[in-house]
Formats: structure tokens, C-alpha cells, sequence
């Protein structure tokens, strides 16, 4: 059940007993429970891992108590319970309306850093694509969306406590992204597409610098080039693999 059906069904229940009394008077035994008591249920049912129960207790406080500090923090919690319980469509959703409602909100960073992490567990499956049999056909959509959340994060605040985990995470994101365009440039060149193969490397050599995947774009370039019997460019960058990457196999290697 969605977040909003849940809200839903929760005003027409409280309405419901309210104006008619229909479902009798012992129907919610939370219905006199303080914002604080119903903070702290949500908040032990999520230390334990009852993700449904803490969603329904923290939709249950927004609901009757909309305007408190509490109400505010189950918002919050709420993003977490979501990303924990595998629900991200709901994580990033409502990771979205917390930034909306509240962006002076002293946590809001939090929010955007759960964005970001949600993005990062959709895209930490891209290595396993690479055995696929068409990698053109796969993009890193989701790496590149969890890389624009951290980004936007420590570029708005850059004090964050979660600014340190952030820059980890897209240090191993952007080499994650690099790696996946080399393999596409590969996949380029068993199929004899030079000219997409270069670019494909080129893209790395040009947005990617500092990541190991430089080298091999290189290697990639100079084969392409040389396919394309374009002999002085792939000279070039034959000549700054060697002198940048003295280690590496060299292009006639680079796509064994």
C-alpha cells in the first residue's frame, strides 16, 4: 500500500469515528496516544526492522499532530524506513517532499543524502550487467542519479556530517561510471564500430580524469583511431599511455 492510500485511509477512519462512531469505540487503542508516543512506537518498530509498522505509527503521528517538531522528525524517519525496507519509489518520493515542505529544515541535508544513497543501491548492481550480452543497450542511470544527489549535497552544504560518506561515495560512483563507458567502448569495437568506440573513450578520457579507467580509455582511443586509419591521432594517444600509464598492455590488448 502506497504512503498517500495509507494517509488516505487513516483520515477516513478518523473521520469515521469521529462524526459517526462506526467503528466503535475500542477500533484504534492508539487513538488517545500523545505525538511523543506515537514517535517513539514508530521509532522502536524501526530500531527492530518492523518497517511497516513504523511507516503506519508515523503516518498515524503526521496525520493527527501535522504541525509539531514530531511531525517533522517522522517525515524524516520516514524517507529512512522507506530505503531500508527496499521501497524506493516511496524513499525518494518522500525524500523529495521533506526538501520541498521544509528547506530551511536544520536536517534537510539528511534528506538528500538518503536520496543519494536510495540511487546508490539501484545502481551498485551495474558491475553485475557487464556479462549481459548487449551492454548497448544498458545505461548508468541510476549511478549518474545517486552522484548528482551526493553531488548537490556537499555543494549545498558542504559542513554536512554526511559530506565525508558523500565524496566516498562518488569517488567509487564516478570510477563505477567510467568503468561502465569503457566496457560499452569495448563492446563498440568486437562489433567494429570504430567511431563509437572513440567517442565512448573520448567521453572518459574528457569527463573522467583521475579514475583508472583513463588508461584503458587511451588504449581504446588509439586502436579506434588506428582502425580508422586516423595513424597520427592514434599515434597520440598511443604516446600518452605510454608516457602516463608506462605499465599498461597497450592498445592491441585492450580488447582481448
Amino acid at each position: 500500500m502506497t504512503r498517500i492510500a495509507r494517509l488516505i485511509l487513516l483520515l477516513v477512519a478518523a473521520a469515521a469515528s469521529a462524526g459517526c462512531g462506526l467503528l466503535g469505540e475500542e477500533s484504534d487503542p492508539t487513538r488517545d496516544w500523545s505525538a511523543q508516543r506515537l514517535y517513539d512506537t514508530a521509532k522502536s518498530n524501526l530500531d527492530r526492522g518492523a518497517y511497516e509498522e513504523a511507516a503506519d505509527y508515523y503516518d498515524k503521528l503526521e496525520v493527527r499532530y501535522p504541525f509539531g517538531p514530531l511531525a517533522m522528525q517522522a517525515q524524516l524517519d520516514l524517507i529512512y524506513t522507506y530505503y531500508k525496507s527496499d521501497k524506493p519509489s516511496e524513499a525518494l518520493a518522500a525524500a523529495d517532499r521533506f526538501i520541498k515542505l521544509h528547506p530551511r529544515h536544520p536536517n534537510v541535508d539528511y534528506a538528500y543524502y538518503l536520496k543519494g544513497l536510495v540511487r546508490f543501491e539501484q545502481g551498485k548492481s551495474l558491475l553485475d550487467r557487464f556479462v549481459t550480452k548487449d551492454l548497448s543497450q544498458h545505461d548508468a542511470g541510476t549511478a549518474l542519479q545517486s552522484f548528482r544527489a551526493f553531488e548537490e549535497l556537499v555543494q549545498r552544504f558542504p559542513a554536512s556530517r554526511y559530506g565525508d560518506d558523500a565524496r566516498q561515495r562518488m569517488v567509487y560512483l564516478k570510477n563505477l561510471l567510467a568503468m561502465h563507458e569503457i566496457h560499452v567502448a569495448r563492446w563498440y569495437l568486437k562489433r567494429e564500430a570504430w567511431l563509437a568506440s572513440a567517442n565512448r573513450a573520448r567521453y572518459v578520457i574528457e569527463n573522467y580524469q583521475g579514475t583508472p579507467a583513463v588508461a584503458d580509455a587511451l588504449a581504446v582511443l588509439a586502436l579506434a583511431y588506428r582502425k580508422l586509419e586516423l595513424n597520427d591521432l592514434s599515434a597520440d594517444a598511443a604516446r600518452v599511455l605510454r608516457l602516463n600509464y608506462p605499465d599498461h598492455a597497450g592498445p592491441d590488448e585492450v580488447n582481448q
